[in-house]
């Protein structure tokens, strides 16, 4: 009867031991990163026109910008006093982010060259897209160095096409 018992706590001991090494495996493997490595999304996808529409604001306005051309990089955002753009600060109005950017990037120089990517266009209904994405600012260290973040923009479907009226930078 003791052997038994014996017997007993020793299997038992065995089997906790057994399932402490397993789960300290796991959690290991998980740490390590030793998943299994997540399906990748190879699947074509066809633009619909919203998107390539709000894209092209976006290209529209990296071509201005990269010909010195702020007049026409801030046509890209809706005139109206409720456009916002938030970075450093907020900014509210159209009339105020036109003049933050005259005095932030005074001089050709001072606007370096910049380069967005990574963008998707993600359309909310027959009015209203957001487009997500990176920049990459290359300017020299006198102007204030490279720069690289990320933007998200809300655009309004106006009479005018698409234009921005959230800009968020970071």
């Amino acid at each position: 009867m003791i052997g038994n018992r014996l017997e007993d706590r020793l299997r038992m001991a065995r089997i906790a031991r057994s399932s402490i090494t397993y789960a300290l495996a796991l959690v290991l493997l998980l740490a390590v990163g030793g998943t299994a490595p997540a399906q990748k999304d190879d699947t074509l996808h066809t633009a619909s026109r919203t998107e390539l529409d709000v894209v092209k604001v976006v290209l529209a306005q990296e071509k201005a910008w990269n010909a010195g051309d702020l007049d026409g990089f801030v046509k890209g955002y809706k005139d109206s006093p409720d456009t916002l753009f938030i970075g450093n600060q907020i900014s509210k109005g159209y009339a105020h982010i036109v003049e933050d950017y005259k005095h932030l990037y005074f001089t050709r120089a001072s606007m370096g060259t910049v380069t967005f990517s990574e963008l998707e266009a993600h359309p909310l209904d027959d009015t209203f897209a957001i487009c997500l994405g990176k920049y990459h600012l290359d300017r020299s260290k006198k102007e204030g160095g490279p720069a690289d973040g990320v933007f998200s923009l809300v655009l309004e479907k106006t009479d005018q096409g698409w234009k921005i009226i959230l800009d968020h930078r970071t």
